[in-house]
């Protein structure tokens, strides 16, 4: 491992850390809190992944952070960090490079990088470790509660000996299996706070010394309606046992939610057979290694049904890939030599040898883990709103229930009752829901969309996507292929159309001009043989040259040519032309276009009747964008071309500046400042990094639906997490007033609590259903 050195640093930094320790919404508030409180740092605590997002800038070190977080009573853990460790044992934490970690300057101190895998690996095992423990709690608490619930309510069993019976029965309960409540409620009343637990670790502790007290002293009433006072094991043992059947279902569930981006982590392959060369022979054999072994520029081999173990480039082979795991896109992909291919991606047919250009936690694979982890670790405006909510619930709910405790006893002179319902409030009053509500629904619905190939970069995209009103689409690689494609072949006289495409095709073989690969392609498409040629030529900004046989044949411009005959003058297709002939005369003229995608028009029929306008956005000329736009139907008026890069950004910000809330997509470097200046940001998946970087929601399939599919899935994560925290607010404000008005026993109060947050977090489970329209 590299060892760090103490000095500051100004740079600005970014770590992420597990934490372990958290109970409810209250926890990652205060987190956030204490860690805001330090010179210059950004903090997101995430309760459903029990991780914490740090940014900060200054002398502050790795394990100033930790320590911030221990002194408040949680363990921390460092899962990934692009700055130094204060070196106080000579030797750093584990951490990931920059390229893992996030935007962040790069140093020679950065801890020692590992495979981004392993971010997960700790939160992981500690969610396992803490599912089994509170299963464990909550059978022994339900074996012993049951038969204090029977001598507690059933009639005939109310002998003497029955308060010692439940004493006996409820003590192991509320010491053993209630303890992890009491113990974070201790936690943090050390540091002169209270979070859930404290709710309801008084809540128990309240119920169950009162009772004890009564038994010590004698006066327990034996049965419901016997003599002296009555005694509450069974309130304490219920709702002790109520709530870890609750948390063991929260654990449970959410720990389902964060399996998307595990079985993302998981897609890529495990090993790999990298071609090596015997040194004594000269030949060259298969070795398979462990993928993790894999470096830049070594060749390795892909057959047919085998994962594509990196990102990396085909020297030999031709097949169709299978990228639906990676991009959700549906239809193989044809690779070829010079294809880049993606790591975790299948190979259904031929044999293929690759050249690795991206290993580890520079892979595409990775780079998506990356952002989904940081999508499910940000927070939306809800949530935040949530969270100040959660921070100040507590102690109100506190001054609350001694209020209702000291109201009741007044009143009713009669001080169980009174304890009843007070202890009702604090347990009715527990908003678990309210911290799970959000970051359940944000871990299920960016999980799905990474698996269809929808990057979410952030909550606050949500938002984003729900108040859009105007979809502003790049003509070129959005609605279009960006490729340029063989539409039309007129030749005069007799000449057949193959023979005028072998000819032109041969010619335009020497050149590397996009018209002559779409004249080539369309030829090899057609299984055409071509004729050799001699004395290429190339002719700048008119087109080539090149003898086939004893002729010389020209390609390009017409007024190459002397004579252009009538009927080849003028090409019903729209697009580029180039002629074809020879002897001075045009023998052949031939339309390659930028083809619109099939699934173009569909889509943006799909974006209309969301009732949202389109435009279409071109630097290609007015003919070309009307033609496009006919064809998939975005009315004349909402066309514009002939626009520069900054005309781009110059009609993003007009449009916003007339009230529009705009969403822009786009894929080139030319879009990347209309993408950043957009409310919302889409950026095709073969496009630019820059244009990426730049872009909201990152769509790895080419096809315009993905678009649709990508608002579809947001606004649906949007409507989860507002029905999620609808029913957290709504439930505790109807549950309290009714707690107060002593309507609810104790024991429903328990069961109540602990259901809401299993709701929530089912309600959130709905989101792995999701599959786009039609």
């Amino acid at each position: 491992m590299t060892q760090t050195t103490d000095r500051p640093l100004e740079e600005p930094h970014e770590v992420d850390l597990a934490i372990t320790g958290m109970t409810c919404a209250s926890c990652s508030a205060r987190i956030e809190r204490k860690l805001g409180k330090l010179d210059g740092v950004d903090a997101v605590v995430n309760l459903a992944t029990e991780k914490a997002t740090v940014r900060w800038s200054g002398p502050l070190t790795v394990e100033d952070l930790l320590e911030t977080v221990r002194r408040t009573g949680y363990g921390a853990e460092v899962l990934s960090t692009d700055a130094p460790l204060r070196a106080t044992t000579g030797t750093a934490t584990g951490g990931v490079p920059p390229a893992v970690a996030g935007p962040g300057p790069a140093s020679t101190d950065t801890v020692e990088a590992h495979p981004v895998e392993r971010a997960a690996a700790p939160s992981r095992r500690h969610q396992v470790s803490r599912q089994e423990d509170l299963r464990r709690r909550a059978v022994v608490a339900a074996v012993l509660t049951v038969p204090v619930v029977v001598l507690a309510m059933v009639p005939g069993l109310d002998v003497a000996a029955s308060p010692w019976l439940q004493l006996v029965l409820a003590t192991p309960v509320v010491a053993w299996a209630a303890w992890p409540f009491h113990r974070a409620a201790a936690l943090t009343a050390r540091h002169g706070a209270s979070t859930m637990d404290t709710l309801v670790s008084l809540g128990v502790l309240a119920a169950y010394l009162w009772s004890l007290g009564v038994v010590l002293t004698g006066n327990a009433a034996t049965g419901m309606s016997g003599e002296g006072s009555h005694v509450w094991f069974e309130t304490a043992a219920v709702v002790t046992t109520f709530l870890l059947v609750g948390r063991w279902m929260e654990a449970r569930a959410t720990d389902r939610t964060r399996d998307a981006l595990r079985r993302l982590l998981d897609l890529g392959a495990k090993d790999v057979a990298v071609l090596v060369t015997d040194p004594a022979s000269g030949a060259e054999r298969e070795e398979r290694v462990p993928v993790d072994q894999l470096a830049v520029g070594d060749r390795f081999v892909v057959r047919p049904g085998e994962k594509v173990a990196s990102d990396g480039v085909v020297l030999d082979g031709r097949s169709a890939l299978d990228t639906a795991l990676v991009t959700g896109e549906s239809q193989p992909v044809d690779v070829a030599p010079g294809s880049e291919v993606t790591g975790g991606t299948v190979n259904t047919t031929g044999r293929l040898v690759v050249r690795t250009t991206r290993v580890g936690a520079e892979t595409t694979l990775a780079g998506i883990a990356r952002l989904v982890e940081r999508a499910q670790a940000s927070k939306a405006p809800v949530q935040r709103l949530a969270d100040r909510v959660s921070a100040v619930f507590v102690p109100l709910v506190l001054a609350l229930a001694a209020l209702t405790l000291l109201g009741w006893w007044l009143a009713s002179g009669d001080p169980a009752r009174a304890l009843e319902v007070a202890i009702s409030v604090l347990v009715i009053a527990c908003p678990c829901a309210l911290g799970l509500a959000t970051p359940t629904a944000l871990l299920v619905g960016t999980g799905r969309g990474a698996r269809l190939g929808i990057l979410i970069k952030g909550a606050d995209v949500l938002e984003d996507t729900r108040r859009v009103d105007t979809v502003v689409l790049d003509k070129t690689g959005t609605v279009t292929s960006g490729e340029m494609t063989l539409v039309e072949v007129v030749t005069a006289g007799r000449l057949p159309k193959d023979q005028a495409l072998r000819a032109a095709a041969a010619v335009e073989a020497g050149s590397e001009h996009p018209v002559a690969r779409a004249v080539l392609a369309a030829a090899r498409s057609r299984a055409l043989d071509l004729p050799e040629t001699t004395d290429f030529q190339a002719l700048p900004g008119a087109g080539a040259r090149a003898r086939i046989k004893d002729t010389e044949v020209l390609v390009g411009r017409a007024d190459l040519f002397a004579e252009v005959p009538r009927e080849l003058a003028t090409p019903s297709a729209e697009g580029t032309t180039v002629w074809l002939g020879w002897d001075g005369r045009a023998r052949a003229a031939l339309t390659v276009a930028d083809t619109v995608r099939r699934s173009s028009a569909r889509a943006i029929r799909a974006l209309d009747a969301s009732g949202l306008l389109c435009y279409l956005l071109t630097g290609d000329h007015d003919r070309a964008a009307l033609t496009v736009a006919r064809d998939v139907g975005i009315p004349v008026g909402r066309v514009v071309a002939d626009v520069r890069p900054q005309d781009k950004h110059a009609m993003v910000a007009d449009l916003q500046a007339r009230g529009r809330v705009v969403a822009m997509v786009g894929d080139g470097v030319n879009d990347a400042a209309a993408l950043a200046q957009a409310d919302l940001g889409i950026a095709m998946g073969s496009g630019t990094d820059v244009a990426a970087d730049a872009a909201d929601i990152v769509l790895l399939r080419s096809e315009l639906p993905a678009v649709v599919d990508a608002m579809d899935l947001s606004r649906a994560t949007l409507r989860t997490i507002r029905q999620n925290l609808g029913w957290a607010f709504g439930y505790n404000v109807a549950a309290i007033p009714l707690a107060v008005a002593g309507v609810l026993d104790p024991m429903v109060a328990g069961g109540a609590m602990a259901l809401s947050s299993v709701l929530v977090v089912s309600n959130s489970l709905r989101l792995r259903r999701w599959s786009p329209r039609g």
